[in-house]
């Protein structure tokens, strides 16, 4: 063929139903439904996606136009950068301003620490170290019901400096979202919001450039809701303050102009990045029903990395976690970042952990060139068509709520904490039958982790002070804050904040508590036969065992009944699985575990489900089938709680 004539050929469009032919062939006889995935947002993914499913309305849109869902910024990153806001933990004041020192030294950018009632125990240590913070770096904390002494003392240092340069960034609270973990506000609902307006009002005057409205959907996402109800929870958030902010004087451009919002970036790559492009997408248009101006309507997000899908064992696996999160995160268009340290579930933060989460940016930043493109996933017909299904989803989510009385009335009635429980089940279901990984945890789990237990966290301060002229004077009289600091009284029930792989944690410190009384959590494997019949089943199984902090002893290939017995004899375990395949079942029959259960009074299981005489082999002994289907922490937690009984009678 010349040249001439190849550029005058032409290709055949192919069309969905083309490649739908194609893939019907390919899977021999398997449903083309089987490619397709639901998720917990109700959501059914596709296996291809084409133009036909781009929004219509997206057409002509760019970043920094129309409802944003593109980004804030025409130029992305390129015209301002994300701030790098890791959030320090710290034992003292001083511990803390050298923390911040190092950390801005080291590549951080945006001032950040946790904020707890230590930090205002000493008023003359608060102030050095205020006054030290660089106003060069914008502050990205969540200051929750101490916002109102740290603004004070905010205040008494810009005063004092006397500098052109004021702090920036946001010290900000989301009183609600503090209420949903605490169960209440400190006083009656109105009074509240009408003293929060005044500390507000008062702080936009001495830090005009400091937001202080949050928007946090973070406790939310920690207890197990999906990207639908966080996306309805903010947006019902932000209405409910804003009309709070509007009922108390303030004016619509001034108030928008004080609100941030902080979402977790959970491991769902796709799905979290849809998931901040659809907020924003979501924000610009309640502030449009608002009257505001099309400059008004941006939305300046805040994340973190999500603590519901970190681990305690096996450690290093949640850098993977946390760079997987930071990276959906930058591509939904952040404005401020919290990578976690991989040792934060343990309690066992440090200098090297901190480095490490901090370089996680870094390398998006410098090496991956993430600032350097604006919106990279925009156009992406899959995630054009899951951001447009989010926010339709979304809203009607929201109007649910509203039409119920609004975001503090859903929580009083616990409509909110049931919509979110039954989300949380169904993830806790897939973890516990090992339908979904947790890499380290429920899945290849390293049995000689060395972690010690992490001991009992305090949660998050739940004390308060009124005013901040009350706030300003403590600090200016070198009287203790903490004297003057609220206790709230729950009146509510709260949300249950947890993390994917806590039940099965609670397993493996339980094994480790019997090892530590000399007792090796220990279950034996018949393995039938040659290797190449038992070894999948035994693999499996062992795998499944590890889980719990649980030892598999491996028999040698078992080719008798008086093998299996032999193996028994010399294995102090007290629990047996039978594992082999299919014909090595139909060899050996029942018999073997009517004959095992003759000579031993133990317990035995089945690897898999055999073919035929199911309900004789449990006649003959067998107390579970162990598959793949399997409700794996319930079968794990049944056998450690036997251990431990048995251990305590021979004690």
């Amino acid at each position: 063929m010349t040249i001439e004539n190849m550029k005058a050929t032409s290709f055949k469009d192919a069309t969905f139903e083309d490649w739908q032919e194609k893939a019907a062939a390919s899977l021999k006889g398997k449903p083309i439904d089987s490619l397709y995935t639901n998720t917990y947002e109700n959501i059914t993914l596709k296996p291809l996606y084409t133009k036909g499913d781009l929004p219509d309305e997206l057409a002509g849109d760019l970043p920094g136009q129309g409802d944003y869902r593109r980004g804030i910024h025409s130029l992305g990153y390129q015209s301002e950068s994300w701030h790098i806001a890791n959030r320090l933990f710290y034992n003292n004041v001083g511990e803390l301003k050298e923390k911040i020192n190092h950390a801005l030294s080291k590549g951080q950018t945006a001032i950040s620490f946790e904020v707890k009632p230590e930090l205002f125990s000493d008023n003359s240590a608060l102030m050095s170290l205020i006054t030290s913070i660089n106003n060069k770096y914008p502050m990205s904390l969540d200051a929750g019901l101490l916002q109102t002494p740290l603004l004070a003392a905010l205040t008494i240092s810009s005063k004092e400096a006397g500098t052109s340069e004021k702090p920036t960034g946001f010290v900000a609270a989301d009183p609600i979202a503090q209420a949903s973990v605490i169960g209440g506000l400190p006083t009656e609902e109105d009074e509240f919001f009408a003293d929060w307006a005044k500390v507000l009002e008062e702080g936009a005057q001495h830090l005009p450039e400091v937001k202080t409205v949050l928007v946090n959907s973070v406790p939310y996402h920690n207890s197990g809701a999906n990207a639908v109800q966080e996306l309805a929870i903010t947006v019902a958030t932000g209405v409910y303050l804003l009309q709070k902010l509007l009922d108390n004087g303030w004016e619509l451009k001034k108030a928008l102009s004080k609100v941030v919002f902080h979402f977790a970036i959970g491991s769902n790559f796709f799905m979290e990045t849809a998931k901040l492009r659809a907020a924003r997408l979501l924000w610009s248009k309640t502030a449009e029903a608002f009257g505001a101006e099309p400059e008004e309507r941006k939305m300046v997000i805040s994340a973190e990395t999500s603590k519901f899908t970190k681990t305690i064992f096996d450690p290093y696996v949640n850098m993977l976690r946390t760079g997987n999160e930071a990276f959906a995160a930058v591509l939904g268009g952040i404005q401020y970042l919290h990578t976690d340290s991989f040792n934060e579930p343990s309690g066992t933060v440090n200098l090297f952990s901190e480095r490490v989460a901090r370089n996680t940016q870094l390398v998006l930043k410098s090496e991956a060139h993430l600032e350097k493109v604006a919106d990279p996933a925009g156009g992406s017909w899959y995630v054009e068509s899951l951001t447009k299904e989010l926010a339709e989803k979304a809203w009607e989510l929201f109007l649910e709520m509203d039409s119920r009385g609004g975001i503090y009335e859903t929580l009083k009635t616990g409509w909110l904490q049931e919509q979110i429980s039954l989300t949380a089940e169904a993830r806790e279901q897939d973890i516990a039958t090992r339908k979904k990984s947790v890499i380290g945890t429920n899945v290849y789990a390293n049995l000689y982790d060395v972690i010690a237990e992490p001991g009992v966290k305090g949660s998050k301060s739940n004390y308060m002070i009124d005013s901040l002229d009350s706030a300003i004077s403590k600090i200016t009289s070198d009287n203790s804050l903490l004297e003057s600091f609220k206790e709230v009284i729950p009146s509510f029930t709260s949300l249950k904040l947890n993390r994917l792989a806590a039940p099965y944690e609670e397993l493996r410190f339980k094994a480790k508590k019997l090892e530590s009384q000399g007792i090796q959590p220990k279950v034996g494997l018949i393995c039938l036969n040659e290797l190449k019949k038992h070894k999948a089943r035994a693999d499996f199984i062992s795998g499944l065992l590890s889980a719990g902090g649980i030892h598999a002893e491996r028999s040698g290939e078992v080719d008798s009944i008086s093998a299996a017995i032999e193996f028994i004899n010399s294995s102090k375990a007290s629990r047996f699985v039978i594992c082999g395949d299919q014909s090595s079942y139909h060899s050996f029959g029942p018999e073997l575990a009517k004959d095992i259960k003759r000579e031993h009074d133990v317990k035995l299981y089945l690897a898999g489900i055999p073919d035929e005489n199911q309900s004789e082999w449990r006649s003959a002994g067998i107390q579970e089938f162990l598959h793949v289907r399997s409700n794996a922490l319930q079968t794990l937690s049944s056998m450690l709680q036997d251990m431990e009984v048995e251990s305590s009678a021979k004690a």
